[in-house]
């Protein structure tokens, strides 16, 4: 590890600055897209379903989008992960004009499995959008495995870690911005209030502008360069198919333990993101959950934003004492502690119906997302350090995120149906006991020495 020169926290930063842009399509995204289908007529049992694409297809294109920007050398302007940066950022931009006018095309009203044409259309979107967002956001874990050394990952990801945070808290709060600056927040049956559509558009401004910021500001190193900063024999590594065997058998534990515990956690997530507006709207105000174009659940909408907003800011404010935590008391210590604080958050949620109190309820959340965002990638980047393959092991190592989502989406309207008895809130209590499995099994993990 001696002898790879540090890079300054100018360096740093614009490595990961274009992840403030994609942040924000991804809040936009996950704080709105259940307010969405449900105003486009979505049933709450089946609302879970529409949230399956996303993960499934992060799950599909990340491993590709790795496994090609390891073979992709295309000159000191595209670069190896530049390029895919790009082409994502292009996409999510036309993809997010698009997908919030979706109730506004003349469309026949007929059934298909159960869904109107706006739903399959706002469907179709939703998996381009998705898809672009994957395509962008991979290339910035890469960028960080490549060009980071090992004493300073822990800084990379913690500034990638706030910046999108910091994203995150702006999409979320443009729904209820541009509310209150004097944008409709309601719309007739089917059709998506001005005050979203909005939010899409000025979100995917931002989102091309930091993007391009980051593309010409970062220089990758050419193949040259990458091999004498790795360590890798040029000779050898174009003749060797895989990692030797140790390298394997210390990736493989990696990926498994690592995994188990992103699987609890990212679960637990994808409930708050799907089932938070019916239960804010239910436990705050009053909504009796049958029509999505009320305006108690469209204000609801609003303020889940906020609420999300505070999660956010409670991950800044986490991630800024994380370092301190983990000097203390380990990486795992840390980890634990944080995702123990966010399972207590996830299952008072369900408790509570004044909505200025959810704050506190978020914000405790705010510990786990903070650590989620920070430490597995740390952990594993570190394991895989030297590795012939860093972009499509990373690649698959997001299927870690990605497919516990689609299980949780999978099973959410039976456990809602079955288990909560309908309450949407009840759901978030499912997302707390995840989070508490998480913390456990944590402690399966062995940090490289």
């Amino acid at each position: 590890m001696t002898g790879k020169r540090n890079l300054s926290f100018g360096q740093l930063f614009n490595l990961s600055f274009g992840f403030f842009g994609v942040q924000i399509a991804y809040a936009l995204q996950s704080a709105n897209i259940s307010r969405i289908f449900a105003t486009l007529g979505a049933d709450p049992h089946t609302l879970s379903f529409f949230w399956i694409l996303p993960p499934l297809m992060g799950m599909i294109v990340q491993p590709i989008i790795g496994l090609l920007s390891d073979k992709t050398w295309l000159g000191p302007v595209f670069g190896r992960r530049k390029f895919y940066l790009l082409i994502g950022a292009v996409i999510a931009v036309a993809v997010m004009v698009l997908l919030p006018n979706a109730g506004d095309f003349t469309f026949q009203q007929g059934l298909f499995l159960g869904l109107n044409a706006a739903m399959w259309f706002g469907l179709f979107s939703l998996m381009f959008l998705d898809t672009s967002i994957n395509i962008a956001m991979q290339p910035f874990k890469m960028m960080v495995g490549d060009m980071v050394n090992e004493q300073q990952k822990g800084t990379a990801y913690a500034i990638q870690s706030a910046l999108c945070n910091a994203g995150s808290l702006v999409g979320y709060l443009f729904p209820i911005f541009f509310t209150w600056i004097g944008l409709a927040n309601t719309a007739p049956a089917g059709v998506i209030p001005d005050s979203v559509k909005w939010s899409f558009y000025i979100g995917a401004a931002i989102l091309i502008l930091c993007v391009l910021y980051t593309f010409c500001a970062v220089k990758e190193m050419n193949p040259q360069k990458y091999a004498e900063f790795h360590g890798l024999n040029r000779k050898k590594d174009d003749t060797a198919a895989t990692d030797d065997a140790s390298d394997r058998q210390r990736i493989v534990r990696a990926f498994i333990t690592i995994g188990l515990v992103q699987f609890f956690c990212w679960a637990a997530f994808m409930y708050m993101w799907t089932y938070s507006n019916g239960a804010i709207a239910a436990q705050c105000f009053g909504w009796d959950g049958k029509d999505a174009a009320e305006e108690a659940f469209q204000n609801a909408g609003n303020w889940v934003g906020v609420c999300f907003a505070i999660q956010a800011a409670g991950s800044l404010l986490w991630a800024a004492l994380l370092p301190a935590i983990e000097h203390r008391i380990g990486n795992k210590g840390a980890y634990i502690l944080s995702l123990v604080i966010g399972g207590i958050g996830f299952a008072s949620v369900c408790m509570v119906h004044n909505q200025y109190v959810l704050w506190l309820s978020y914000a405790l959340i705010g510990t786990a997302w903070a650590a989620m965002l920070a430490l597995p990638f740390t952990l594993f980047t570190n394991a895989i350090s030297g590795s012939k393959r860093m972009g499509t092991l990373l690649g698959f190592f997001n299927c870690t995120i990605c497919l516990p989502q689609i299980i949780a989406a999978l099973l959410g309207g039976v456990l809602l149906r079955y288990v909560c008895a309908g309450a949407q809130a009840g759901m978030l209590l499912i997302a707390g006991v995840l989070l508490i499995l998480g913390a456990l099994s944590v402690l399966l993990i062995q940090e490289k020495k």
